[in-house]
């Protein structure tokens, strides 16, 4: 409770917006999890800044994007939660083929910016839900594309709130990973570096991944996208089909029937509801193909 107040106080005191017991399942693409304690909504770098500064001291900090590979506890999350949001999703081209893309900024919009200005490289990430940010992060992919293929810098801010960067190598990038994997650090922007191509061709392409994925995917479920990795020389989809467990459910959630790796919210399913059945497909895909499926959903809360 002590805590609690002196939160308030400092968040008060420097006027940062912010909520309290503010429902994660509105902010998830599962739609699922419970109340964050502190819901915080910084206008600005300097209000980000001072967040993370005053309150890294006082209680758990979790960044968020748009939510799209997060399953929260029922319990909800006693931590501040910090929305890098609409502030920050500028989009400009500094150079010819070049974007800096802001974290809050949208893995949607980014591309169609690329396609109206005729770049290619980015027509793999349309469709892909969730922010710049997240996409660096996890280093997000599909259609044999990926985030490390295209972006050569990222700033960010440290533990402390200091606006540091790293490039090239540095980046770290690997299967649903980089270097930020398991650090506490804000993406503030990348540099996101294209080549020019044709507008028509580009947009061809995005329409044609954009139809796959409607065709093969659960779009109209909320869902987190892919649930588990691929494992090494096999698909997660694959082998959980092979297992019998497309339809498989756990109270409210599902195995798609229409893809094996995306585990849908199909009727108000509970987080209890989603980690049983992702515990049940890990089981049954371990015992009947020997194969140990990792997820790439991030679990927060208890």
């Amino acid at each position: 409770m002590q805590r609690e107040k002196e939160i308030e106080l400092l968040l008060d005191r420097e006027k940062i917006p912010y909520r309290k017991n503010e429902p994660m399942k509105e902010h998830t693409s599962f739609h699922i999890g419970g109340d964050a304690a502190f819901f915080i909504t910084p206008r600005t770098q300097e209000e980000l800044q001072k967040t993370v500064r005053l309150l890294t001291p006082l209680a758990p900090i979790f960044f968020l994007g748009r939510g799209s590979n997060l399953l929260v506890s029922d319990a909800g999350l006693d931590a501040v939660v910090v929305e890098i949001g609409k502030d920050f999703s500028q989009i400009t081209f500094p150079e010819e083929e070049t974007i800096l893309a802001s974290a809050g900024a949208s893995l949607l919009r980014l591309c169609i910016e690329a396609k109206d200005r005729g770049l290619t490289g980015l027509e793999f990430a349309y469709g892909i839900p969730g922010s710049v940010g997240g996409a660096v992060y996890m280093n997000a992919g599909a259609f044999s594309g990926e985030m490390k293929d295209v972006v050569e810098y990222v700033e960010y801010l440290d533990e402390d709130g200091v606006l540091r960067r790293v490039d090239g190598a540095a980046l770290d990038f690997g299967y649903r990973k980089s270097f930020f994997t398991g650090k506490n650090f804000c993406i503030l922007q990348a540099k996101i570096r294209l080549r020019k191509g044709n507008r028509e061709e580009i947009e061809k392409k995005m329409e044609e991944l954009m139809a796959r994925r409607k065709l093969k995917q659960p779009l109209e479920y909320p869902s987190a996208g892919s649930t588990f990795k691929r494992p090494e020389g096999a698909y997660a989809g694959a082998l959980i089909e092979q297992s019998g467990l497309k339809g498989r459910s756990v109270g409210g959630a599902m195995v798609s029937e229409k893809h094996a790796n995306f585990l849908i919210n199909y009727q108000n399913a509970t987080c209890a509801d989603m980690r049983s059945l992702i515990r049940l497909v890990q089981e049954e895909v371990k015992e009947k193909t020997g194969y140990q499926l990792e997820c790439e959903v991030l679990f927060l809360g208890e």
